[in-house]
């Protein structure tokens, strides 16, 4: 620990903490941004692939970040531990405190209506969002077995996420279930009213705007968060692990809440998060070791230590047991709770991590054991597979 700290006060020597007062407000905003123009954007698909491109589009923050650790890393081998750090705190904020956050939110709502007995019930065609998460966990499985993340592992995962995207094209749109235009930010609201030509230019000058902002703070945000971790005496893989994700992703779990706060909307805001915990199975981790190849001018895979080993570890069995409380299409107050209270002990007490590990695979063995017990819970492999046939048989 103390190598990594003096390393990482090296390579902070020439940056201010201070310089987190610009950074950290701009990553915000450039979130915000993004997260605008793509609730505006929602509204062009069906359900299944708006929530996907919507996700896609509210994660650009955390490619962002993680391109530009990869990118140092190529050049600071030392660096690679923060990559890993921001890879599977970003998960697991979303898992462990997005997706209870946002139950949590619907139920209190639903509580103020007089439903009692309250849970998230999910239409069949979200199953495409909840099996989408099981191609690229098990791949990542492999991955973590054999200790490094090369560029045939960023084939397959992306191949995993263009095959989700694919699948859920497939989906017709269907009346009243992209959100209501009354319920969009003040920005999002405005640009669709406009004209379809002012619409689309409003559109791009919103992401250009939120992008061109991400690149020119990205690289100065990863230093200043370094800077402020050995001002404050914290670790810097601890820092980057937490703090970064959550201003990234912050704009994204505000539109949950919102969808949440409605209720009707609590299952759309359940799958946002899915979609994005499948972002950064798939997608965003498969751009690590291709940003880490370039960067050093050769095919390079990225080798795990038994540090990063480890937290991979936790955060594939976390990922492993929300998937399985999901299969049978619904989520109630006590899998929600389940999935806090699991994450609130790893977070609060990280030196029982490793005692967490084995609490996930415990839990994770009773979750199949009951599904095994109740064929109902296999609700989603059914769904999934008649929308993935209909398709072919409308043809």
């Amino acid at each position: 620990m103390k190598a990594t700290l003096a390393a990482a006060a090296a390579a902070t020597a020439k940056v201010s903490p201070w310089a987190a007062l610009w950074t950290f407000p701009s990553i915000l905003f450039s979130a915000f941004l993004v997260a605008w123009g793509a609730e505006a954007a929602q509204f062009l698909f069906s359900q299944g692939l708006a929530l996907a491109l919507l996700a896609w589009l509210q994660t650009l923050p955390e490619f962002a970040v993680e391109a530009v650790i990869a990118w140092e890393a190529g050049k600071d081998a030392s660096r690679l531990h923060y990559a890993i750090a921001n890879f599977t705190g970003s998960i697991r904020l979303l898992v462990g405190l997005g997706w209870p956050l946002v139950f949590f939110t619907a139920w209190f709502f639903a509580r103020r209506k007089g439903v009692k007995d309250y849970k998230v019930d999910f239409d069949d065609e979200h199953s495409l969002e909840v099996m989408g998460m099981l191609p690229p966990l098990l791949w990542f499985t492999a991955i973590w077995w054999k200790g490094s993340l090369g560029l045939w592992d960023a084939g397959i995962l992306s191949f995993c996420y263009f095959a989700y995207l694919f699948a859920l094209s497939r989906l017709p749109p269907r009346e009243g279930d992209i959100e209501e235009e009354e319920d969009l930010p003040v920005v999002s609201k405005k640009i669709l009213k406009l004209t379809p030509g002012k619409r689309g230019a409003a559109l791009a000058a919103v992401f250009l705007l939120g992008g061109g902002l991400l690149m020119a703070s990205a690289h100065s945000f990863v230093e200043s968060m370094l800077a402020v971790a050995i001002a404050a005496g914290i670790a810097p893989f601890v820092f980057v692990q937490w703090v970064a994700p959550f201003l990234s992703e912050f704009p994204e779990k505000l539109s949950a809440f919102n969808w949440a706060r409605q209720v009707s909307k609590a299952p759309m805001a359940v799958m946002n998060l899915v979609s994005s915990t499948i972002n950064q199975w798939s997608i965003l981790s498969a751009l690590l070791p291709v940003i880490y190849s370039i960067s050093r001018g050769t095919p390079s895979a990225i080798v795990f230590d038994a540090h990063q080993e480890s937290e991979i570890l936790l955060t594939l069995v976390q990922s492993y047991l929300a998937w399985l409380l999901l299969l049978n299409m619904n989520l109630q107050m006590k899998e929600a709770g389940i999935l806090f209270v699991l994450w609130l002990v790893q977070f609060c007490v990280p030196s029982t991590r490793e005692t967490m590990v084995f609490v996930y695979i415990g839990w994770c063995l009773l979750q199949i054991g009951l599904i095994l017990y109740r064929p109902a819970s296999f609700r989603a492999f059914k769904a999934c597979w008649q929308l993935i046939r209909k398709p072919h048989a409308e043809a």
